[in-house]
């Protein structure tokens, strides 16, 4: 049995829009993550960065299921003595739920340049509006 590897020369990339308004953000995610890993792909290769460019748009329109925008806390941690600082959910999806999308699919990417490098592929957007229009990206539904 002969295994097909992909070659980066002969890798062609396309660009797909997710449309996040009233989807969960977590589901977003995944679907996002294979999508910028290429693993929908017949081709895909794990060791080549053979994946594609991703659009999400109305990421303020995500929801969370259950308790989570109460009881989700999102952590970060300033290098200093007691420079642990939290933000609850609520207000991360009120202010800054590009940045939510943004952290949910990078935890989802592997931890090594292959997943640096797919998260430059990520265009993340609160509205409907997006500069990418020249690009001419399909839309992909959600399962």
């Amino acid at each position: 049995m002969s295994t097909t590897l992909l070659k980066k020369e002969t890798l062609e990339r396309k660009w797909y829009i997710i449309d996040a308004a009233g989807k969960p953000l977590g589901r977003t995610a995944v679907t996002v993550a294979n999508l910028l890993r290429g693993k929908h792909k017949a081709d895909f290769t794990p060791n080549v960065d053979c994946g594609d460019y991703v659009i999400v748009i109305n990421t303020d329109k995500a929801i969370l299921t259950g308790k989570k925008l109460e009881q989700k806390t999102y952590y970060r941690v300033s290098g200093w003595i007691g420079g642990l600082k939290e933000t609850k959910a609520r207000f991360m999806m009120e202010k800054r739920s590009d940045y939510a999308m943004e952290l949910a699919v990078k935890g989802m990417l592997p931890k090594n340049t292959l997943g640096r490098n797919a998260l430059t592929r990520l265009h993340l957007y609160k509205g409907a509006e997006h500069v990418h229009a020249a690009q001419k990206p399909e839309a992909w539904t959600l399962d």
